[in-house]
């Protein structure tokens, strides 16, 4: 029964990680058939604030209260860095490029949390012991993951099954495509740094969670203004399509809802770095929705500079666990889910 118990947290977070790895193949072919990015984002935070503001007001409505201008204030930005740009970001690189490719962007999320952190004072580095050596170490094997992965593309190591299904996709620029998830991590590290304020003051995840979805689709909606073609500006609102409609159900209700539930339960009953070592596994199982089912190729820089990154990162999360048993350490930062 106990060896039962201890198992049920990491199967949660395969389950967890298989269904966002599933997400990001659902907007890839959303994309290729002509969605538009902030629709995508606008739609997804809209169902997600339907979803749990029934749960916020049933369990945390007593908590409404506590809410002022300042407080607001924070959830604005952590919609704003978190959710909008986050998101908006990281479709647009997912559309130059591939979804294994971003994944690999994603696993950088706590080393770009980490650098952020170490100026802000939020963040230490002891050269002294062992943690602090494997955080720098780790930050700078990821660094060079990255660039592996931006400069270095290498010949196709998995070819796709269809040739002439590669070809009516969309031109790739991986060039291009990793500045924007580049900006896309910085600003889901941004989120990581406010939230953690957030969690401190008003510690309510699905009040808090609701008001930054509703907040993020106001957003959204400025945002799609600003980038959409003005000729454009009417149609690029019609979801057209069972997939396009799937995609952004799916992702408001599993990926902004039942995901983050669950998540949340996993980094409460198992801690931040127990969540965050599962985080590899999304790009494993993109890579094989991305040969077996968008029918990609995988290439070599692809794939080093993959490993890299997952190593380094390992090395970050190793150094931040052995933090936590020293007193004085935020436990909050370097792409750690928060403690709300």
């Amino acid at each position: 029964m106990n060896c039962m118990e201890s198992w049920k947290p990491v199967a949660a977070m395969v389950a967890v990680e298989f269904a966002l790895a599933v997400l990001n193949i659902l907007f890839k072919k959303a994309m290729n058939g002509g969605m538009n990015h902030g629709i995508i984002v606008v739609y997804r935070q809209s169902i997600s604030t339907i979803v749990l503001t029934p749960f916020a007001y049933i369990w945390e409505r007593s908590s409404w209260s506590k809410l002022n201008i300042w407080l607001l204030g924070q959830i604005f930005l952590c919609a704003l860095f978190g959710m909008t740009l986050t998101q908006y970001l990281f479709l647009v690189g997912l559309d130059y490029t591939s979804a294994t490719f971003m994944c690999a962007f994603i696993n950088m999320v706590p080393v770009f949390t980490f650098v952020i952190a170490l100026p802000l004072g939020m963040e230490s580095v002891k050269m002294n012991s062992k943690s602090g050596k494997a955080k720098l170490l780790g930050a700078l094997t990821c660094i060079v993951g990255v660039l592996i992965l931006t400069l270095y593309r290498g010949m196709p190591l998995i070819y796709s099954a269809s040739r002439a299904t590669k070809k009516r996709g969309k031109p790739r620029n991986w060039g291009l495509g990793s500045v924007f998830l580049c900006a896309g991590g910085l600003a889901w590290s941004s989120w990581f740094l406010i939230q953690a304020r957030i969690g401190h003051s008003y510690p309510h995840r699905y009040s808090s969670t609701s008001i930054m979805s509703f907040f993020s689709a106001v957003q959204s909606v400025v945002l799609c203004f600003c980038t959409t073609d003005r000729r454009n500006v009417v149609s690029v609102w019609i979801i057209r399509g069972e997939l396009q409609i799937l995609s952004v159900v799916y992702a408001g209700i599993v990926a902004s809802g039942i995901c983050y539930v669950v998540m949340s339960c996993c980094v409460k009953q198992k801690g931040p770095v127990f969540a965050s070592a599962f985080t590899p596994l999304i790009q494993i199982f993109a890579a094989i929705f991305d040969v077996a089912v968008l029918q990609e190729e995988i290439y070599l820089g692809s794939i080093v500079g993959s490993i890299v990154v997952v190593v380094g990162m390992y090395g970050l999360l190793w150094g931040k666990s052995n933090d936590q048993e020293t007193p004085g350490i935020d436990k909050n930062v370097a792409g750690q889910e928060p403690r709300n």
